[in-house]
């Protein structure tokens, strides 16, 4: 069932250097470490960044209330879809050229967007960010996977990486006000190209471009265009449910189409001479923890982000920059949360401590959150469980992360790097249409039950609508501490910290494309 199986300790960790033409203990590892962390929160930020423009750009393009939800997921829906494939082309085209074509693309449809002057193109646009998204976002954990070796580099990186994957989306609801209150919406999209040609010249530069070792590996096209279409279908049924309820058969539709298209391609992989995600990966009890455990988080985080930035502006009256601002508090705690983990507590505890401690963690903050009403302050009130929360994604993603691409094959890397990025996107896609089902629902309710009504019950009405997410939120993590104590392995911690190269390096590390 594990493919995560010992190797011989033998020596051609050592050689690789060679093969890939630098030092195995060189710095230009965390150069490259540079690089991938700004493309990741190019990819992360994006998601939260657009969402604060979006008032201000309707408002200049013209769209109504219902088109609006197009701006977000069409991205989403391309992201999603595609994740699996560019993880698998990763693999094959080789990881920098795969990366610095992701950048580049993101860039070009960043400016697209940026620059459209009718709704359709800003839509398009933002498709095309999530299909350039998906080829990138699984590359850049590619390379890092297949960058740091040796287990106490390899934390440190991965402690860099999980943190700027939980705090890229409070990040971009910084920049997000910043750019649309002294430039304009416009501002969202382009600051992407920057960040691109930044990242594009520390690739160049920095991403090693090993040589392909063994014939070249095929592309299993029929298990794509079912996981494809099967990942399309989950993430737009989602979608519809929160725009159109549980009761539409449109939403049931795709997400019925969604499970049969994934038994098809789960027996497919069965037979496929060349699978597009051997099942061995998935199956590996520590890599399903891993992978399950990052969707779940997903899931819970999207209560923070959303519903706090609710709270924030429509209850306390909050700008977009006193909103982002609120959130450096729990970006600081996520990113020292991540740094402990990765160095002190997850090579002496484990994944099987470490994640079910910030599951219940996040269960701790969101039950917090819930007692926030129309008098409550930020300091006494709103910054506890946001604090609680960045420490419990903290402890969570890096240590989910480095289980889940730990002892892949280096064949392999990039579609089980694409599984996690499809694990947190999967995640975010249903938390966002449960929670926001369930709020709506329980807006209306209350109203209901508080005729007539008048501004100040409308007010209530909301806060407790967010409650009620914030608890069902913590239903998640507490569900989640519960999982992942039961599935990670009690030992899980010593492929983490040991001094042994983990089997996906061991034939010929570090190696970044093939």
């Amino acid at each position: 069932m594990s493919s995560n199986t010992s190797a011989p300790a033998a020596a051609p960790t050592v050689a690789s250097g060679a093969a890939s033409g630098a030092p195995d203990h060189s710095s230009r590892r965390w150069w490259t470490l540079s690089v991938v962390a700004l493309a990741q929160l190019m990819v992360v930020l994006d998601s939260t960044v657009v969402n604060i423009a979006l008032p201000a750009a309707q408002a200049d393009l013209g769209f109504s209330d219902a088109d609006r939800q197009w701006v977000i997921t069409a991205y989403s829906l391309a992201f999603g879809s595609l994740l699996l494939l560019g993880g698998r082309l990763s693999d094959l085209m080789g990881r920098k050229r795969t990366f610095i074509i992701g950048l580049i693309g993101f860039a070009v449809a960043s400016a697209l967007g940026g620059a459209a002057d009718t709704f359709g193109l800003l839509v398009g646009a933002r498709a095309l960010q999530g299909a350039f998204g998906a080829l990138l976002a699984p590359t850049a954990l590619a390379v890092l996977t297949t960058t740091f070796t040796v287990p106490k580099e390899r934390a440190r990186a991965f402690g860099v990486f999980g943190a700027i994957a939980g705090a890229g989306g409070a990040v971009g609801l910084l920049l997000g006000g910043v750019l649309t209150e002294n430039f304009n919406w416009r501002w969202n999209l382009y600051i992407n190209v920057f960040i691109a040609i930044i990242a594009v010249i520390g690739a160049m530069i920095f991403v090693v471009n090993a040589k392909r070792v063994g014939p070249r590996p095929k592309l299993d096209v029929p298990g794509t265009i079912l996981v494809s279409a099967a990942l399309f279908s989950l993430v737009y049924g989602f979608s519809n449910a929160e725009s159109d309820g549980w009761d539409s058969p449109l939403t049931w539709g795709y997400l019925a189409a969604s499970a049969i298209l994934l038994v098809v391609f789960v027996l497919w992989q069965m037979r496929a001479k060349h699978p597009l995600l051997p099942l061995s990966i998935v199956l590996d009890r520590n890599r399903g923890a891993a992978y399950s455990s990052v969707l779940i988080a997903g899931a819970g985080m999207f209560g923070i982000f959303l519903f706090v930035t609710y709270y924030l502006q429509a209850s306390l009256g909050y700008s977009p920059i006193q909103t982002g601002l609120s959130f450096l508090p729990m970006i600081a705690m996520l990113v020292l949360a991540a740094q402990l983990s990765t160095n002190i507590f997850v090579p002496r505890f484990g994944p099987k401590i470490m994640v079910p401690f910030g599951m219940a963690l996040g269960a701790i903050g969101m039950v917090y959150l819930t007692h926030l009403g129309l008098d409550s302050t930020y300091a006494a009130d709103v910054l506890p469980p946001l604090m609680i929360l960045g420490f419990a994604m903290g402890s969570i993603m890096p240590a989910s992360m480095q289980t889940a691409t730990l002892g892949v094959d280096r064949e392999f890397a990039g579609v089980a790097s694409a599984m996690v990025n499809t694990s947190q996107q999967v995640g975010g896609s249903i938390g966002t249409a449960l929670l926001n089902t369930l709020a709506a629902t329980a807006a209306a309710d209350y109203l209901a039950a508080h005729l007539p009504t008048t501004a100040s019950v409308a007010a209530e009405a909301a806060v407790h609508s967010y409650a009620v997410a914030y608890w069902w939120g913590a239903g998640f993590f507490a569900f989640g501490a519960v999982l992942s104590a039961l599935l990670f392995k009690r030992r899980a911690h010593s492929a983490l910290s040991s001094n042994h190269t983990p089997v996906a390096q061991t034939d010929a590390a570090p190696v970044l494309a093939h």
